[in-house]
């Protein structure tokens, strides 16, 4: 017979270390209290009537996004053919503007073979070379003027310099080839020699 010491030793031991089975059962209870979701965040019930109309509405939205693709496709190709046929005849009336200088010129060569009189044939050329004139600045082209301005290099290409007076230092004293505008846009520069 044990004594009551050795009892009451005993049943410490076992509030100290509760049976295994107790403590796998005791954490299970307490993983359930933590994940268990609270009634206000579950999952509603959806009716069948709402889940019938939201796949309505997306097969809808999914419906006006391939129209509205493909229309944007039509017009992106649409805009990109324009713009090559645009390109293609974008000095269609350029041309058409200089085919009377053409004949001009076509009628002083003819005339040039057969011509005594040179006088004659100069006052036609400077008649064509006008008439060119006036065409080229009604479609925006403008000489530029540069001699005895001073050098600008927005304006200018120097080919080279050339010992001048004090008064054109820096300016430029000749042109070699003429510059030119397009609707106040440089689109030549002239080519220059400048005063050292």
């Amino acid at each position: 017979m044990k004594s009551g010491k050795e009892h009451k030793s005993h049943d410490s031991e076992k509030e100290q270390n509760p049976a295994p089975e107790e403590t796998t059962a005791q954490n299970a209870t307490e993983n359930e209290q933590e994940t268990a979701v609270p009634a206000d965040h579950q999952m509603p019930d959806v009716p069948n009537d709402a889940l019938s109309k939201t796949e309505e509405e997306l097969s809808e939205m999914k419906d006006k996004y391939l129209r509205l693709y493909s229309e944007f496709d039509n017009f992106r190709r649409r805009t990109a053919k324009e713009r090559q046929d645009l390109i293609k005849s974008a000095n269609q009336d350029m041309m058409l503007a200089l085919l009377p200088v053409m004949d001009d010129l076509d009628r002083a060569k003819a005339a040039i073979e057969t011509a005594t009189d040179i006088n004659a044939v100069k006052e036609g050329l400077e008649l064509i070379f006008n008439k060119l004139t006036n065409v080229l600045q009604q479609k925006g082209l403008k000489p530029m003027e540069a001699t005895g301005q001073p050098f600008d290099a927005d304006l200018h290409e120097a080919i080279t310099q050339t010992p001048a007076g004090d008064d054109m230092k820096g300016k430029i004293v000749d042109e070699i080839e003429k510059g030119y505008y397009l609707n106040d846009k440089v689109i030549r520069f002239a080519k220059v020699i400048i005063g050292a």
